[in-house]
């Protein structure tokens, strides 16, 4: 008996039809069309740091990226919610709900860095070669080669 596997379908085409699939695209599709609706009544520049959690039982829980703007937004509050009420999808809002959630992007790390100019790298290894301890000869070669590599111009 030989495996005939069953033929490729189209991702949209698995959205429309697998159940469970179709549940969570819908859900999403939701949120998405409820996040239009809030950016359209936020300011610009809030728009980038407030986005729709979830809409249950009246309660509309914005997670927003930091305290900065949960307190703008706080201000602002009693009038949003005004604005949202006007869309029959949010006809029996009760209550704007804040939730400060950083976001997840990784920052990279803040210190000093690597990166050593041609001159100050130059100067490190010039320093190295007159220290007779070891280690600390050997530390400040280390330190000399994050000197940022000279380019060959040729013209």
């Amino acid at each position: 008996m030989a495996f005939r596997p069953l033929p490729a379908r189209a991702p949209a085409v698995l959205l429309r039809e697998a159940r469970p699939l179709k549940a969570i695209f819908n859900h999403a599709q939701r949120l998405a069309h409820l996040q239009r609706l809030l950016e359209s009544q936020l300011q610009p520049a809030a728009r980038a740091h407030c986005h729709v959690a979830s809409w249950r039982e009246g309660t509309l829980l914005l997670i927003v990226t930091d305290g900065h703007w949960a307190t703008r937004l706080r201000y602002q509050q009693k009038r949003l919610q005004r604005q949202l009420v006007a869309f029959k999808e949010f006809a029996n809002l009760t209550r704007l709900q804040l939730k400060v959630q950083p976001a997840t992007t990784h920052r990279a790390a803040v210190g000093h860095s690597r990166d050593l100019s041609n001159a100050a790298a130059e100067s490190i290894s010039s320093t190295a070669e007159g220290i007779t301890d070891p280690k600390l000869k050997a530390a400040l070669e280390r330190l000399a080669a994050h000197g940022k590599p000279k380019t060959s111009g040729v013209s």
